[in-house]
């Protein structure tokens, strides 16, 4: 299998993981609920794998959102975390030029440039968490820890 820009991030910190392949069906073109068809595919628990929703402030700032499958975003806990007054989600069409990567296979790690980034603490819950590898079809797995670490990201609520 060819790296990713997220798999060369985690072997430039020497962090180790694990990669996951399932069968993409295109389910990413999207309805609501495609990390917990991963999940399902890949035989793990939804509340583990973690969606990675990328947002622009009122001042046209980039953020990145990292959580759970099992639950949405809270905006008013995304605002909060971030210091804006309004987030909307960065429109499917843009979402290659800024990061790198297609709708279904964003990773929080390996983007075009660095975003701030915010993980749902209850990331911290879990031995081992699930990521998108950068690839629709592929899923990085390793310690919510090192995924802090590599995306440089804060923890915080962002349950709804």
């Amino acid at each position: 299998m060819k790296k990713t820009n997220a798999m060369r991030i985690l072997d430039g910190l020497k962090i180790s993981y694990e990669t996951l392949s399932y069968e993409d069906d295109g389910e990413h073109e999207l309805s609501r609920g495609a990390a917990n068809q991963t999940a399902a595919k890949l035989g793990i628990e939804p509340a583990a794998v973690f969606k990675t929703i990328v947002m622009r402030t009122e001042k046209k700032e980039v953020i990145v959102f990292c959580q759970s499958a099992e639950h949405e975003i809270n905006l008013k806990k995304a605002r909060q975390a971030c210091g804006a007054k309004e987030v909307t989600p960065v429109k499917p069409d843009e979402l290659l030029s800024l990061t790198g990567y297609i709708r279904g296979g964003c990773s929080p790690l390996g983007m075009k440039r660095t975003f701030r980034t915010f993980i749902d603490e209850s990331a911290l819950t879990h031995e081992k968490v699930y990521v998108s590898a950068g690839l629709r079809g592929e899923q990085i797995c390793l310690s919510p820890q090192d995924l802090v670490r590599a995306a440089k990201a804060e923890t915080c609520d962002l349950v709804l």
